[in-house]
């Protein structure tokens, strides 16, 4: 199945996804601001340039799109119908990177966890986050 778009237009679009300060990334920094949390952001001296780093927890969060992170059985993750084989390798690569940049966080002694997209749209999800925090 061919592409809906032109090359040039699809190059446009995929150019306009963010990295950095996502809506769900700036969610869940608002809401750790708001409950007493101070963190810094994508940190470059750790593994995996985390979104958020607790220093007070040794806790790094990571807020993963569904979608690049391939997210098991999110109604968000889907695989294209273009290109699909190219993009199943890019999903796996992605994973396969998250698995060790958190092995290395965890050998420096950090607690990593992992935020989905999916996720932030639930209520009780913020309780969890505190709880997981604080855990030791």
């Amino acid at each position: 199945m061919a592409d809906v778009h032109d090359k040039a237009t699809r190059s446009y679009n995929m150019s306009r996804i963010k990295n950095k300060n996502t809506k769900p990334e700036m969610l869940v920094r608002k809401f750790l601001f708001a409950n007493g949390f101070r963190y810094r952001i994508n940190d470059k001296k750790l593994p995996g340039k985390p979104d958020i780093v607790l220093p007070k927890y040794k806790t790094v969060i990571f807020v993963n799109g569904c979608f690049w992170h391939g997210h098991e059985n999110c109604k968000y993750f889907k695989l294209p119908r273009t290109r699909t084989e190219w993009w199943k390798n890019k999903i796996e690569k992605n994973k396969e990177n998250d698995l060790r940049k958190h092995s290395q966080l965890v050998e420096l002694g950090y607690k990593v966890l992992i935020v989905w997209e999916c996720e932030i749209k639930n209520k009780g999800f913020y309780n969890t986050i505190i709880d997981d925090i604080k855990k030791g």
